[in-house]
Parts: C-alpha cells; structure tokens; sequence
C-alpha cells in the first residue's frame, strides 16, 4: 500500500481482522500516514513507563493504545453492520462520498 493512502477517517468504527486483537472492534482515534498506522480505543493496549518530571512527582506506568498497521482492519458498516471494503463514488453535483461495496450504501460525504 501507498505511503498514507487509506479510506479510513477518525471517529471510524473498524474491526481487526489480524493479530493478537483479531475480531475486537473499536473507534480510530488517530491515523498516522507517514507509517500507515491507525489507533484504535482500547486495543492494541501497552504500558509505558514515564520518569517523573520532578522531586514532587512520582514515577507512573500509563497504559495507551499502540498504532495497528492499516492493513489489519477493516471499517463496519453503519447499514449493514458487517466489516466491509469501502469505495469512493462521486455523485453527480461532483462530490465525493465513501460508500460499502457490499450494501452499496453511503458512508460518508467527502468535500469537493
């Protein structure tokens, strides 16, 4: 896949399809197209150490999300409610819009 080339957007609902997560479901929080990465909430979880900042603070272990390679999920449609390869359709007043290639229902409205 292309350097930063994916249908997904954040507030996304996706599935993993691959992996120690495979089968769970979660919203994107974030997209990182340089690596091709995608965050999923609660999944894909690590604990980080962090030092503390100063003689007042103490040290922690913050548990977050770790970055899921694009390629290991796949967005579910709101209509059918199925994980899905999505399309990009441009209507006829020439806006585009991502639509499920299995219901043929529209997902999303993208801007001109």
């Amino acid at each position: 896949m292309r350097q930063g080339s994916t249908k997904l957007r954040v507030n996304d609902k996706v599935e993993v399809i691959a992996g120690k997560d495979k089968g769970r479901v979660g919203k994107v929080l974030k997209i990182d197209r340089e690596k091709n990465h995608v965050f999923v909430e609660r999944i894909n979880m690590i604990k980080k150490h962090q030092k503390a900042k100063d003689a007042t603070q103490s040290g922690q272990i913050i548990e977050r999300e770790a970055g899921i390679d694009c390629s290991n999920v796949m967005i579910v449609c709101p209509e059918c409610t199925e994980t899905v390869r999505i399309g990009i359709k441009v209507l006829e007043d020439g806006t585009k819009t991502r639509m499920c290639k299995g219901c043929k229902a529209t997902i999303e409205t993208l801007k001109k």
